[in-house]
């Protein structure tokens, strides 16, 4: 039954991130750069430090006690993670969004569930485990439904210029390929972000933090992945002049804006917060959260976008591709889940 509920908290963190770009469409007046830093501000620096407040006993205590070396490690993998994110906005810029977002995941899945026990040495012993067939299976179903919802995006994206006639002039796969790779491979390193603060975790469960010690983590892994997006932000908004957004412009539009950046802000960081909650309750195979969260990640944001109607003028073809997509993706997680089951003590 916990690995039934941990399954339930990722759910609900995947579908808070699948969820957290939708604001986005409602702010008027602002370039990307005044957004994004806001945003940012609110889910990598100010609920981090709010919510382990909130939700861990004696704080200072543990942070006195616990490991700077997993401090500073957890860090600067979070960093790693912000650059990451940064690419990806690039990558969307030459290549577009679905396969930017099926390559880049597809890598972040793998490379995030496994580079853990691999680097630990522990990776034959985990997969010695009973359930280890199903988890094998889970992973490589879930990044060949990942794929496919890179090929049904893709089909879309032709449909939509037939239908409107227009080309995307920016697209070149030799410029867009490199730098969403590196965001898969980056986007991965929030996973060992996660591994490296283990240590300050565990002082926080000896001061009776539980299920929410993973919120300690989050100080040191999202303020790194801010301080990345931060600097990244105020160059562009020294390079295009925008500094003057954040406080000029019509005043209802002003505060609008706001608003969608903290509503932004508050479903990004629910990913993290659930996606703690989740992974407490996963057993002999808590590796795998990154993969499941992953994995409900790209199915419930095809599902949102279906319920948007944003497929409304797709062919046929990219919806036999999607609907393959989400079968596959489903069977994915409740394999995962199942192996996950089997080897739970």
């Amino acid at each position: 039954m916990s690995v039934g509920i941990g399954i339930l908290f990722h759910t609900i963190g995947a579908a808070s991130a699948a969820l957290c770009y939708t604001p986005q469409k409602k702010v008027q007046q602002w370039s990307w750069q005044t957004f994004w830093l806001i945003q940012a501000a609110v889910c990598w620096f100010i609920l981090p430090i709010v919510l382990a407040f909130l939700t861990i006993p004696n704080l200072l205590q543990v942070l006195t006690e616990a490991s700077t070396n997993a401090m500073w490690h957890s860090f600067l993998l979070g960093m790693a993670y912000g650059i990451g994110g940064t690419a990806f906005g690039i990558a969307i810029k030459y290549i577009g969004f679905s396969l930017t977002y099926a390559i880049a995941v597809g890598i972040s899945c793998v490379l995030g569930t496994l580079l853990g026990p691999l680097l630990s040495n522990q990776l034959v012993d985990k997969f010695s485990q009973p359930g280890a067939m199903y988890i094998i299976i889970g992973l490589v179903l879930g990044v060949i439904g990942i794929a496919f919802t890179g090929w049904a995006g893709h089909q879309k994206e032709i449909d939509l210029e037939k239908n409107e006639s227009t080309k995307n002039l920016s697209f070149s796969l030799k410029k867009g390929l490199p730098i969403c790779m590196l965001a898969g491979i980056l986007s991965a390193f929030y996973g060992l972000s996660l591994d490296a603060g283990k240590p300050i975790a565990d002082v926080a469960k000896k001061y009776g933090a539980g299920n929410y010690s993973t919120n300690v983590i989050y100080i040191f892994s999202n303020i790194g992945a801010f301080i990345t997006t931060f600097f990244y932000c105020i160059f562009l908004h020294k390079k295009n002049g925008t500094f003057n957004e954040h406080i000029i412009g019509n005043k209802k539009a002003l505060s609008s804006n706001y608003l969608f950046a903290l509503l932004t802000g508050l479903l990004w960081y629910g990913q993290f917060f659930f996606y703690g909650l989740g992974t407490a309750r996963m057993g002999n195979y808590e590796f795998t959260s990154w993969a499941i969260h992953m994995i409900l990640l790209v199915l419930i944001s095809m599902l949102v976008g279906l319920l948007l109607k944003e497929w409304k003028k797709s062919s046929r073809m990219a919806l036999l591709i999607l609907s393959a997509a989400l079968a596959i993706l489903v069977l994915a997680v409740l394999l995962l889940a199942y192996g996950n089951y089997k080897a739970k003590p």
